[in-house]
């Protein structure tokens, strides 16, 4: 018996397949786009993300590119638990790991782009998904509103066990990342400035 793709997700961008021990992401055509500039933009945006997730690999646990074809990439199945349905009981340690991969990433100027836990699968050993929104950056602007991206999912989504993980993760990211002091300094600028347009 044929054995189907099974659709696991669908983004605004993307769609993505569990195919026996694969997953298949194929980002999808956007018809208020002119065709020949849609397809260009698929085809850039899939290879930037196959390019980033082969240089984040040499940092960190990432699911394996296996090929690469115009609007897909084909990648190794992580199995494991979404970190935002099992952050209640995992350990500090996995939590500071968090800390260590996005230091990791920042010393290469790899931007995830999307750092939030739904992005992090918890197995037999952490791994970082997703890296539709990377980019390679030399930027402490963009260190600083990746972290804020990750530190405002923590907040809003497990506001209970908020403050001790970004404590943890903080601690980690310094101790990680040689230039981290200035990327948390900047950080609290892209913060200032959120409560700045909100009081406005």
């Amino acid at each position: 018996m044929a054995v189907k793709k099974e659709l696991i997700a669908q983004g605004a961008e993307s769609r993505l397949y569990h195919y026996r021990d694969r997953v298949i992401k194929e980002r999808v055509r956007k018809s208020y786009r002119i065709k020949q500039i849609d397809i260009k933009l698929r085809k850039q945006r899939t290879k930037a993300e196959a390019r980033n997730l082969k240089k984040a690999a040499k940092l960190i646990k990432v699911p394996k590119v296996i090929d690469v074809k115009k609007f897909r990439i084909i990648m190794e199945y992580v199995d494991g638990e979404v970190l935002r349905d099992v952050i209640s009981t995992t350990s500090r340690e996995v939590i500071k790991q968090v800390g260590e991969y996005v230091a990791l990433l920042h010393s290469r100027d790899i931007i995830h782009g999307d750092l939030t836990t739904s992005n992090m699968i918890l197995g037999d050993e952490l791994f970082f998904i997703d890296f539709g929104l990377s980019e390679i950056k030399n930027s402490i602007e963009a260190k600083a509103v990746d972290l804020h991206v990750l530190k405002q999912a923590l907040k809003s989504k497990h506001h209970k066990y908020y403050r001790n993980a970004w404590r943890i993760i903080k601690k980690a990211y310094l101790e990680s990342y040689k230039e981290g002091e200035g990327v948390l300094k900047r950080l609290r600028r892209v913060e200032a400035r959120g409560r700045y347009k909100n009081r406005g």
